[in-house]
This record gives structure tokens, C-alpha cells and sequence, in this order.
């Protein structure tokens, strides 16, 4: 089709995308509704919040989304309508992020007669002004996370009843007496963490984009020895929360997230909570651990390493507000 002059009438491009999966399509379908899972099951997504949500409309909801598309963090506005009868969930772009123009397009959930499923993922997208060079970018964003999205889809869904003991939440808090801002700006100041953390050995920081967060971090362990972490963090100032995905993790784990909350407690203290959100890789259990090494060992494990840092971290940022409070 010869394109005509304005992107209004331009036929989108159309991608279309699959796979095969030895699992049902009921655990499927549910795996691609569950948005809170997102940030665990699909590499790409860094988060997810459900702005809206009509259960008696059909399913339909609405969505701020934060994922890596050509290695930047993009966020844009979805609104999506779940049908579990057909097991398809449709999905159309309020408000995209540049150089999208406008970008739709359906999950489809399809038994075969094998017993296993086919997944398919198809998008629909203009670029901004119909660009060339930015249709070509979004194309190779859309194609390297789809093909990703579904193998990671594939991989949760092939692990079955297992994924329950694979996949944990755990957090830790301090009360502290001072302000909600004060625990915020300690935490959001991860530049600064070097000097004032005793575990991290250097970390670097960039903001491209107030807000979004690139960390890439060295962490001492106790033995002396020091693992390095990559990370994308989303800072919410006026809601006192980051919430962040380690896009290089330990050996041991196929994927963590976390977040950091304060919240007021109504008489002049905050409560500080980091949450942990983990799954374990089994195979990555065997070779850090050794080939007899049982999946709780690696939960408590990889608990209190998370949670012997986060702690760390709590406990200092409740002196940095205490301090600060003090000398006001």
C-alpha cells in the first residue's frame, strides 16, 4: 500500500508474534492478566499500576506502565479489556510515549489439540509523524520484547506448581521519628550510598529523566567479596515510594524486584518498609550452591542476604531523619 500524505489515513504497521507452550491455556491467559506480576514474569516491564479498573465493563482496565523499550525506561498509558471467555486481552495505547504515535494490539490464548497452547501477540503502531528512522525503532523495540515476553511467558508457565516455590515476598521496616521526606531523600540519594553504606562499594547513578533511576552497584558481602547488581528504579517524591527491578541479578535468582515505602503513622513518625519480591532459578540454585542444595536453603539464603542490606540501609536512613529532625 503506497502511503498517502497524513499518518490519520496511513494503514499502522502490524506486527504479529508467537509461541508454543507446554502448559494450559488457563494458566497462560492468567499469567498475561495478572499485571502485578508483570515486573517478575516479563524482563521488559519494570512496573505496573492499575490507575483504573472495571470489573462489570468486561474487564476493562487502565494502566501506567514503566518498561525498557532500546534500552531507555518508557512509560505510556494503556487501557485494556480482558476477555476470559475467549481468553484474549486487547490493549490500546491513552497516552504513549515518543516517538509512538499510537500503539494497540491483543493477546490471543489458543488451545491445540496436543494439549499444549500457542500464544500470540499482536501490535499495531504509527511512529510520530510517520518517521522512517523511528518507525524502525519501534519496530526493533516491539520485536526484541515481544520475542522476549513471550519466552519469558513460556518459562513461567512451563515451571507449573513449582513457580509457587520458586517465586517469594518478604520486607523489612524501621518506625522512625522523623520526616517522611527526610527517610525519602535518603533513600532517593543513592549517589551518596558509598559514603554512607557500609555494604556498597561503589555505585554509579544516572537520571536521564527526573525520576527514573540506572543504577549499577557493587555490594560487599560479609566474607569480603563483592557482587555486582544493575538496576532501574521509578521515584515517586509526592507518594514517598521508589520502586525498583535489578535487571542483573545473583546467580541464584531469575529475577528481583522491591520497593521502598514510608508511610506516617499519625504521631510524628513514618514507618520505612523495603519489600523484596524474588524467584529463584533452579538451575542457578545448583551452581552457586551445589548440586544438592534444596530450594528453602536458597529462600532463606538469598532472605537474609536481601534482608541484612535492606535493614542496613533502614537503619541508616532512620539516623539521617532522626539527625535531621534534631537539628531543625
Amino acid at each position: 500500500m503506497a502511503p498517502t500524505a497524513t499518518s490519520e489515513t496511513r494503514a499502522p504497521h502490524v506486527t504479529e508474534h508467537s509461541i508454543t507452550v507446554a502448559a494450559s491455556p488457563a494458566v497462560i491467559y492468567d499469567l498475561v492478566a495478572d499485571v502485578s506480576a508483570w515486573p517478575q514474569v516479563f524482563g521488559p516491564t519494570v512496573h505496573v499500576e492499575v490507575l483504573e479498573e472495571a470489573p462489570e465493563a468486561g474487564g476493562e482496565q487502565l494502566l501506567r506502565i514503566w518498561a525498557i523499550a532500546n534500552e531507555k525506561v518508557r512509560t505510556w498509558t494503556s487501557r485494556r479489556t480482558l476477555d476470559p471467555a475467549s481468553r484474549t486481552i486487547t490493549f490500546r495505547q491513552v497516552v504513549s510515549a515518543a516517538p509512538v504515535a499510537s500503539m494497540g494490539g491483543e493477546w490471543r490464548v489458543e488451545p491445540l489439540e496436543d494439549g499444549r497452547t500457542r500464544v500470540v501477540l499482536l501490535h499495531d503502531y504509527r511512529a510520530t509523524g510517520d518517521d522512517p528512522a523511528a518507525e524502525e525503532l519501534i519496530e526493533q523495540a516491539v520485536d526484541r520484547n515481544s520475542r522476549a515476553e513471550l519466552a519469558a511467558l513460556k518459562n513461567a508457565a512451563e515451571l507449573g506448581d513449582a513457580r509457587e516455590e520458586l517465586h517469594f515476598t518478604f520486607s523489612d521496616s524501621e518506625v522512625v521519628a522523623g520526616a517522611a521526606g527526610d527517610v525519602y531523600a535518603f533513600l532517593d540519594r543513592a549517589d551518596l550510598w558509598p559514603e554512607r553504606l557500609p555494604h556498597v562499594a561503589r555505585l554509579d547513578l544516572t537520571e536521564d529523566e527526573p525520576g527514573v533511576q540506572h543504577m549499577d552497584m557493587d555490594t560487599r558481602s560479609p566474607d569480603g567479596s563483592t557482587h555486582n547488581t544493575t538496576s532501574v528504579r521509578v521515584c515517586f517524591e509526592d507518594r514517598n515510594m521508589i520502586v525498583y527491578k535489578q535487571l542483573r541479578v545473583p546467580v541464584a535468582m531469575s529475577g528481583h524486584t522491591g520497593r521502598w515505602v514510608i508511610e506516617s503513622l499519625g504521631d510524628g513518625t513514618v514507618r520505612a518498609t523495603s519489600w523484596h519480591t524474588v524467584t529463584l532459578d533452579p538451575e542457578g540454585v545448583r551452581a552457586a550452591l551445589g548440586p544438592e542444595a534444596t530450594l528453602a536453603e536458597a529462600r532463606a539464603l538469598v532472605r537474609k542476604a536481601l534482608g541484612t542490606n535492606s535493614s542496613t540501609t533502614l537503619r541508616h536512613a532512620k539516623q539521617f531523619a532522626e539527625e535531621a529532625r534534631a537539628g531543625s
